[in-house]
């Protein structure tokens, strides 16, 4: 990467995608949406336009196809876990050229399984931690202030892969400067597993728990407050396990400072019919605590729970 403007596509100009489509877009930088037929159509005539406190409304220019047929210098894959096997096709691996592979998708298990596709220590993962939604094909919804990126390089497990980890290293530095210039708070990590779970124990309990009553988060910390507390302390001992120091005092303050009106990206999807990110979510969590023999009855019974009532109760 240099100072000139990045190539960047997007996979699954959604709520999360979209919106960071946009503001690459609108800082300069040409974007490449890609996406399903009729929504790719609707995305290169009308653009991608959002509603943000934070950002303003606005409306980006940006491209659009159904599949990528040329080098970018990064592409964020910001589809939901259940589309992830069949949308990979959008973006063949020798399409994709060196560039980076951000995916900022919610769970743990994508990352190996993007690594498998494409050149693994160019696979840097990603989370974000923002409340938007699309409402229709290119029209993204922003919600409350929260728009904060996390990024960390492949762990160099060899000799020969070190060179390519510093290398991609220097990429992800670049592209965090990019972002923040677009607008994203955006923090680069050193330890990819710490970082992946330190949003999980965030986003397994607001998920489930939103979606399961039906509530915000400010209704699940004060009506549920004991079940949201013995989740914490179930997930957090799973993270401990995995080597990541996370605490339940500590995601409950983070709770505890949310604003009260926050929906999970679950709960909307809950609401509108769609697929859950069950297993990317829930299924993670009950197999590393599996893993370590570490029991998690609470979590078990959401996901049970919601299994089998997608909508809630």
């Amino acid at each position: 990467m240099t100072t000139t403007p990045l190539t960047v596509a997007v996979l699954g100009p959604g709520g999360v995608g979209g919106l960071i489509g946009a503001l690459l877009a609108r800082d300069g930088h040409r974007v490449i949406c890609l996406a399903g037929e009729e929504t790719a159509a609707v995305i290169a005539r009308d653009g991608l336009h959002v509603r943000s406190a934070r950002f303003g409304e606005f409306t980006a220019r940006v491209e659009a196809a159904t599949e990528l047929r040329e080098p970018v210098d990064v592409a964020f894959v910001t589809v939901k876990e259940p589309a992830l096997p069949a949308a990979l096709d959008r973006i063949p691996p020798q399409a994709l050229g060196p560039g980076l592979v951000v995916p900022l998708l919610n769970g743990l298990d994508h990352v190996a399984a993007l690594r498998e596709h494409y050149p693994a220590a160019r696979v840097a993962a990603g989370t974000i931690r923002v409340e938007a939604t699309r409402t229709a094909p290119g029209r993204i919804e922003h919600f409350g202030p929260f728009a904060a990126l996390e990024v960390a390089a492949a762990p160099a497990e060899t000799t020969e892969a070190t060179a390519a980890a510093d290398a991609t290293a220097t990429d992800i530095d670049e592209l965090a400067d990019r972002l923040r210039h677009a607008g994203l708070d955006v923090t680069v990590r050193a330890d990819e597993s710490a970082m992946l779970w330190s949003k999980l124990c965030f986003l397994a309990p607001f998920a489930l728990l939103t979606t399961r009553y039906r509530a915000d988060s400010g209704t699940i910390r004060t009506e549920h407050r004991k079940q949201l507390v013995a989740v914490l302390e179930e997930i957090t001992a799973v993270a401990r396990a995995e080597g990541a120091p996370e605490s339940a005092e500590a995601v409950l303050s983070v709770f505890d400072h949310a604003p009260g009106g926050m929906k999970s990206s679950m709960q909307r999807d809950a609401e509108a019919g769609r697929a859950l990110e069950l297993d990317a979510i829930g299924g993670a969590v009950l197999r590393a605590a599996a893993r370590h023999g570490i029991e998690a009855p609470v979590i078990a019974e959401l996901v049970r729970e919601l299994s089998e009532s997608p909508s809630g109760r």
